[in-house]
């Protein structure tokens, strides 16, 4: 009879270790569910998802029935032990210091660290399995976990701890999202992840970033000679153009050339047939953000806008292929490609590019690492840096990056060399 006790008394204690290691793997596999696939398997109706969901909406709930079947348990096994030990070897102090370090260690090895290891290893395959037996066990000792949780909320409230929704919920910032979508690298296309990071940088840019400098925009002069509209009209590499009075400060309207040089013959192209036919200018003030002006674009179906800054004066261009470049990346259009923007390769290695050149595309086409929160054009950052208008073959380094100044025209700078990076 005292051997089938003894073998019993061991069969409890081992059933202990074992529902203390499934209450110790079901905590750390919840805590570790990603909650964003989560929510994904609850949408295409993920059964034991959406218990875990359910549990995990009030943490102080599923860590009280958790912690309470996992304390009474441990205490239970240490009082079993004590049992055992004093049927063994009487009431020895040495015997029970001994028994207390084996149950510390079993407990700590079989019941804590090992399952806690596999749950946040395999937190899908346990936590989806485990919702299943908590969820009815909760509802059993209900009554028990709210009486302890109204000590433990008193206890945050009076340490001023908020762990309302605001304080447990989840929400992503630009930059976490970022890392996201890096992370997602092997489950994404390179150029896939790459739209998707160019659509998060768009929050932060505006047209100030991408706009076409009034200096380089391509517009058409009212008062030019037939002939020199038509020439210009022919050659163009654009199909919509800023049509000027005078000043290219003076826009008057947009002009569709395809529309034009359907409607008309041009050799009877004037001034009177090409004002028919001009769409109103649609300005834009600096600093619109890229999203912002996206949506304008829509609701105005409009392709084209002028960039003016606080005091109306032109600025620049922007059309909607510009932006739509910023996510997607370049593709071909009609305009002719740019030497400055797209840089010239020297045989040594070196590229020349144009000084009015935008920094981002410089950091987009070539790896450079200037910063886009000063000047927007190469020119403009060389000037910040020397203040002053550089010599011709002065040589700097701007964000780790060499380079060279070719030329200069104008009071600016009209090229630049881009050294290799071992040059510097």
């Amino acid at each position: 009879m005292d051997d089938i006790s003894t073998q019993s008394l061991l069969l409890a204690l081992f059933v202990f270790l074992i529902l203390s290691a499934f209450f110790s793997v079901a905590e750390t596999s919840m805590m570790a569910l990603n909650r964003y696939r989560l929510k994904h398997l609850v949408k295409i109706g993920h059964r034991g998802a959406r218990l875990a969901a359910q549990l995990l909406a009030r943490p102080d709930r599923l860590l009280g029935v958790v912690l309470l079947g996992n304390n009474l348990i441990n205490a239970a096994s240490a009082a079993l032990v004590t049992y055992l030990t004093f049927r063994f070897f009487g009431e020895s102090e040495l015997a029970l210091t001994a028994a207390t370090i084996v149950v510390t260690f079993a407990i700590l090895v079989f019941s804590e660290i090992t399952p806690k290891v596999i749950g946040a290893t395999y937190p899908e395959k346990i936590a989806f399995p485990a919702a299943f037996v908590l969820t009815p066990m909760l509802r059993l000792v209900y009554p028990i976990v709210w009486f302890v949780n109204l000590f433990v909320s008193s206890i945050l409230r009076i340490a001023r701890l908020d762990t309302g929704q605001n304080a447990v919920s989840q929400k992503l910032t630009l930059e976490e999202l970022r890392t996201l979508v890096l992370e997602g690298g092997n489950f994404l296309p390179k150029q896939h992840q790459k739209m998707l990071l160019n659509l998060v940088d768009l929050e932060s840019a505006t047209v100030d970033d991408i706009m076409v400098p009034r200096s380089h925009i391509d517009a058409l002069d009212l008062d030019a000679p037939p002939d020199e509209l038509r020439r210009r009209l022919a050659t163009s590499g654009h199909t919509r153009m800023p049509v000027y009075e005078g000043s290219i400060e003076n826009i008057v309207g947009v002009l569709h050339v395809r529309k034009i040089l359907n409607v008309f013959d041009p050799d009877l192209l004037d001034r009177e047939r090409l004002a028919a036919v001009l769409r109103p200018p649609y300005f834009i003030p600096l600093g619109t953000p890229l999203l912002t002006q996206l949506q304008q674009f829509q609701e105005q179906r409009d392709r084209l806008a002028l960039v003016v800054d606080e005091y109306g004066e032109l600025m620049g261009l922007v059309t909607i292929e510009d932006i739509i470049e910023e996510i997607i990346g370049e593709f071909t259009t009609q305009a002719p490609p740019s030497a400055g923007a797209g840089g010239a390769r020297q045989p040594d290695g070196s590229i020349i590019v144009e000084g009015s050149v935008l920094l981002r595309d410089l950091n987009r086409r070539f790896g450079t690492q200037f910063s886009l929160g000063g000047p927007k054009t190469l020119n403009g950052l060389i000037l910040e840096h020397f203040e002053d208008i550089p010599e011709p073959g002065t040589s700097t380094k701007l964000a780790g990056q060499p380079m060279e100044i070719v030329q200069i025209q104008d009071r600016s700078v009209k090229s630049v060399r881009l050294l290799p990076k071992d040059e510097g």
